[in-house]
């Protein structure tokens, strides 16, 4: 079906780095969502206002957020498929994770709406009416939202999207929510005599799935925004390339800075022989940039550090110097490594990797480093740049 409604309304539906394409997709994915989630609604609102039902709507009302949910995709997708300008020159690209949190505050507030509706039925009870209406209009809603969660995720996938992604969370949760309703209300059916006021308990289940998917979507979201760690597969993808060029000899301070879908910007250095020609290795450095660009959308700026290796006695110092501070964490690791000899002293001069997980102060770290320095040789004296990996 995915596939079928790509091929009537997208035009050139593989091409999904297009801008153009990513929103015709969007606006495929919003109108469908928004239709559907109407309709539950004014199916379930109907039920729950004739029986009685808080629970039943509870859920109603929650489609009705969901289909503000896609309106707000819908602008936040034509707005990122705007070009780069000079105010924004890195593109609109990230306007969809700011549409993901309104979509998460939009859900928590619906949650905590839902949640004063029951616990105030819980206090105050006033059983709803029982009817298999109820049962095959809940029935249906599941069918439909399990449907929008696969499509919501396979177009989300198709084109990166968080927006869609968050959607379609946000649709399997209405799954479970929905099935803990249509559970009560086949009980009430079934045990007619029962006293427990089952319909308000559901409804508090209701709203508190509601605010554990908008609490999500939010993480989710604002992660983005405040910036995060390179994925795994853009760092592997980086290196991968790197790598197919004996003459880089290292990698190192990987810096990634997404800015949405198609809006990667990455800086790096590489380590390169000192003594090739300076032509040889920046040809090759303009080489893996192009295809970063090319091949992965990963728009970098690539740093050349030249390296000494052919000296014996700076290899050895740095397996000791790396040997010695290895001892404070085992996990940091050494590069731009070099030696400047001096009669009364010598520096040597070097960055240190630290993992984000040692919560030990730079400035100590840079003392421990210097006294392991010392040890090796008391005329030693270490100019060192904390880096954090």
């Amino acid at each position: 079906m995915t596939n079928l409604l790509a091929r009537l309304f997208v035009r050139d539906y593989r091409n999904t780095a297009s801008p153009a394409v990513r929103r015709a997709y969007g606006t495929m994915v919003s109108v469908v969502g928004m239709v559907l989630n109407l309709l539950l609604f004014g199916a379930k609102f109907t039920v729950g206002m004739l029986t009685g039902s808080v629970a039943i709507r509870a859920d109603a009302i929650n489609n009705l957020s969901d289909a503000g949910s896609q309106i707000i995709s819908f602008i936040s997708f034509r707005i990122s498929a705007k070009p780069a300008d000079r105010e924004h020159p890195f593109g609109h690209a990230r306007i969809e994770y700011v549409a993901s949190m309104i979509v998460s505050f939009l859900i928590l507030l619906i949650g905590v709406e839902l949640l004063k509706e029951s616990v105030a039925n819980i206090i105050t009870p006033q059983p709803p009416e029982r009817s298999w209406v109820s049962v095959a209009v809940l029935g249906g809603s599941i069918l439909v939202k399990l449907w929008m969660a696969l499509f919501n995720r396979t177009v989300g996938r198709r084109i990166d999207s968080a927006v869609m992604r968050a959607t379609a969370a946000d649709s399997l949760s209405d799954v479970l929510s929905t099935g803990a309703v249509l559970l009560s209300t086949l009980v009430l059916i079934l045990f007619p005599d029962l006293s427990l006021n089952l319909d308000a308990y559901m409804g508090v289940l209701v709203a508190v799935l509601i605010l554990l998917a908008g609490v999500k979507i939010l993480r989710e979201a604002l992660n983005p925004i405040l910036g995060e760690a390179p994925s795994e597969e853009i760092v592997r993808q980086i290196n991968e390339v790197v790598r197919q060029y004996p003459a880089a000899l290292g990698i190192h301070d990987l810096e990634v800075h997404n800015y949405g879908p198609g809006h990667i910007i990455a800086a790096l250095h590489v380590e390169v022989d000192g003594k090739v020609d300076v032509f040889a290795s920046h040809d090759m450095i303009d080489t893996i940039e192009q295809r970063l660009r090319r091949e992965y959308g990963i728009a970098a700026t690539i740093h050349m550090d030249p390296i000494v290796t052919d000296d014996a006695v700076i290899a050895n110092l740095r397996a000791r110097v790396l040997a010695a501070v290895r001892q404070i964490d085992p996990g940091i690791n050494l590069h731009d490594f070099r030696l400047v000899s001096g009669t009364t002293h010598s520096n040597l001069i070097f960055d240190v990797a630290v993992p984000y997980e040692n919560k030990t102060p730079d400035d100590r770290l840079r003392a421990a480093v210097a006294e392991q320095v010392r040890k090796i040789d008391p005329s030693y004296c270490a100019v060192v740049t904390i880096d954090r990996v």
